[in-house]
């Protein structure tokens, strides 16, 4: 009675003081050990069992074994069992428990063939035996022997829902509908299907795992009995596709309409519906009935909450909700709004947050917060904080985590620290394909092609995949290894990849710049998909070999294919027309961006107009359009047309513009350099010398015999 109530303390007292025991007082002490949760108490009261005058039965033994199956360092223990229950002729008793627990103990451990070995040699096996040979297969992912030994046991036993709940929960996790399908047949042959709600429910969860909705939309409409857990099944998997996310909240208003309490599981399961801005409205009236429900207060509705509100766009609700919950947070609640602040590019934030939870609540971050914190750091460039937590990674042994450790070589790359990056990668123990894949696009990132190459060749032990392409036919673009190019293609086109649009853009993008328009032409025409990536390196792929006009018919061809132009594509069809000198075209296009496109122009564009002006020699154009421009972006396109003046030699806007742009940026050593060479151009040679000493006094160029910092 006190064990029960959870006085243990006083359990263990009337014990200690019964002037007489039997086995039953054992297996009292010891049963009541392991209801409150006290597993090493319950092994020590088992020996001194055994060192009395009362030998344990197989009360005694079920227990205890039960107990070894929970916790690792009772292992050994477990087995000293085993040998003692032999021993006392336990092992294949009329009842079967002690064999029962064996099995249940050996499974947990992961070694079904031990568990195998006491199943065979039980003679008197019942349900509960075949039940936990099935469980400790499931458990350790050989489904496919459950299945045999589940009709196998039709021979001597009727399965029970136990069974099938577990036999098919197996064949959900494992994807092995075909399978499951046939374990439905038997259930509906046996008209199981009316005993509980669970053998229909553990169906439901199989057919929304194996992705066939439909299946368990007409399973859930037949079922002769449900329950809730059948309606947070099909609405938990109805969230968790992309596509269904609709019919879960049409499902999540079914269940209200029918009177049904609405639990915490609901909650859970209907709040992931919520993903995109045009569900934030639905996702706040979830948020409304969980506070009318009283659910609001639950740890983890708020998470889903949190992570509803980031998914939708609205981060700053989502700080708002953690504000309230500062005290009962925990790490997933952390890791909820640093993941989404970074998603959503709130960097700087995620960084306060992260802060925050380390400094003032002691919760120690895990290797998702610090993916999360690491890339924030490259992205703000902040060096220094990021090398900083390296460090703290490295004290808290967290460095041994492979997804940490190439979070931390993206970082480097995105820094640009390449020596540092090498450092990091030679020091991981363990490596996998994402690791080789962070050098081999971190180098081409950082123009090192060679050296993206290099590690594509020491990948022996992996087989590239579409990340590992795409990067290293990055380096052979930026090398003009045209060569080295053709072979990678040759491997694409053997492993099957040339259908994936990234690699096919990638493809083009390499011919093109190699000189090989023809075969740019031949990938990009058979690409199966073609991405807005394909679409714009082609059309700039025709500008830049001076075919304006076929750019201009590529970008028509893709408006009708249904492809939606970026800004990207505009930047591309603006330069093909500069490189073609079609300038009127390149107006018009430069017009009908915002116009009909409704993009409005960026400073890249307006320095495609610079560009273009500039080539045809109309320079006052250019610099009216410059000056016509608002001062925020007309700041990056001043260099374009220093540039544009410099090549056509025009002396007096150049200085003009060089004024300006050193007023602006005195620091900016291009610009010095730019008016230098024009001067060394015209044979002005004291100009050139004076701009030069300006250059020395301002600490900007090397000594001499080094080349200037451009």
């Amino acid at each position: 009675m006190y064990a029960k109530c959870g006085d243990f303390y006083s359990s263990e007292a009337v014990f200690q003081s019964m002037p007489c025991r039997d086995t039953t007082s054992w297996n009292s002490v010891i049963s009541g050990s392991i209801f409150n949760g006290l597993a090493e108490v319950s092994a020590w009261y088992f020996k001194e069992m055994t060192r009395s005058i009362f030998q344990p039965d197989e009360v005694s033994l079920s227990s205890v074994l039960s107990v070894c199956s929970r916790l690792d360092d009772l292992f050994s223990f477990g087995e000293s069992v085993h040998a003692f229950t032999v021993k006392l002729g336990y092992e294949d008793t009329a009842s079967c428990s002690v064999a029962n627990s064996l099995m249940t103990l050996y499974s947990e451990f992961g070694m079904p063939e031990a568990a195998e070995k006491v199943f065979a040699s039980t003679l008197n096996r019942n349900v509960i035996s075949w039940n936990a040979r099935i469980k400790g297969l499931v458990e350790n992912e050989r489904v496919s022997e459950a299945l045999t030994v589940l009709w196998e046991m039709r021979l001597e036993s009727q399965p029970d829902v136990a069974t099938l709940v577990t036999i098919i929960s197996g064949c959900g996790d494992q994807g092995l509908v075909l399978e499951g399908k046939a374990v439905h047949g038997y259930i509906i042959r046996k008209g199981l299907l009316h005993e509980e709600p669970s053998v229909g429910n553990s169906l439901l969860d199989l057919y929304l795992k194996c992705d066939e909705p439909s299946r368990a939309s007409l399973l859930f409409r037949t079922m002769p009995r449900r329950d809730l857990i059948s309606w947070n099944t099909m609405i938990s998997g109805y969230s968790r596709n992309d596509s269904l996310r609709k019919e879960a909240q049409s499902m999540f208003k079914g269940l209200l309409s029918e009177g049904l309490h609405c639990s915490l599981t609901t909650m859970l399961a209907v709040i992931p519906s919520c993903s995109s801005s045009e569900e934030l409205s639905f996702g706040k009236s979830l948020h409304s009935l969980s506070l009318k429900l009283g659910l609001a207060s639950e740890l983890s509705a708020v998470n889903a909450l949190m992570h509803m509100y980031i998914s939708c766009g609205d981060p700053l609700a989502a700080i708002s909700l953690i504000e309230r919950i500062i005290p009962v947070s925990d790490i997933v609640s952390w890791n909820t709004i640093i993941v989404g602040c970074t998603q959503n590019g709130l960097y700087k934030d995620a960084l306060e947050a992260f802060h925050f939870m380390h400094s003032s609540l002691a919760i120690n971050p895990d290797s998702i917060t610090l993916v999360s914190i690491l890339s924030a750091c490259g992205n703000l460039n902040l060096q220094s904080l990021g090398k900083s937590i390296h460090c703290m990674i490295l004290k808290q042994l967290l460095a041994s985590n492979l997804r940490v450790k190439n979070a931390l070589l993206a970082m480097y790359f995105v820094y640009g620290d390449t020596t540092s990056a090498e450092l990091v990668f030679y020091s991981m123990g363990d490596k996998n394909l994402c690791s080789w894949n962070c050098m081999i696009s971190g180098f081409a990132q950082n123009n090192k092609g060679w050296r993206a190459l290099q590690f594509y060749h020491k990948m022996e032990d992996y087989v590239p995949n579409e990340i590992s392409v795409v990067g290293i036919i990055c380096a052979c673009t930026q090398l003009g290894e045209y060569k080295q190019g053709m072979s990678i293609h040759g491997h694409v086109v053997r492993s099957g990849l040339q259908n994936n649009v990234f690699i096919s853009a990638s493809l083009v993008d390499m011919y093109c710049k190699c000189g090989r328009l023809d075969i740019a032409v031949r990938v990009f025409e058979g690409s199966a998909e073609k991405s807005i990536a394909g679409w714009n390196s082609m059309i700039s792929a025709f500008g830049f070999h001076g075919h304006g006009f076929k750019s201009i018919e590529l970008f028509w061809k893709m408006i009708d294919s249904g492809t939606k132009a970026s800004s990207s594509t505009f930047i591309a069809l603006l330069s093909a027309c500069s490189h073609s000198g079609l300038i009127d075209e390149g107006w018009k296009y430069y017009c009908l961006m915002s116009e009909s496109f409704g993009i409005i122009p960026t400073p890249e564009h307006h320095v495609c107009i610079v560009d273009m002006l500039g080539r045809a020699g109309r320079l006052q154009e250019a610099h009216k359009f410059v000056e016509s421009l608002p001062y925020q972006q007309a700041h990056g396109v001043w260099g374009a047309l220093l540039n544009a003046c410099s090549s056509k030699s025009e002396l007096k806007m150049s200085e003009s513009i060089a004024k300006h742009l050193l007023h602006l940026e005195p620091e900016n050593s291009g610009y010095y350099v730019t008016i230098s060479n024009l001067y060394a151009y015209r044979e002005m040679w004291s100009g050139a010398v004076q701009v030069r000493n300006i250059l020395q006094d301002k600490g900007l160029v090397k000594p001499h015999g080094h080349s200037i910092v451009g």
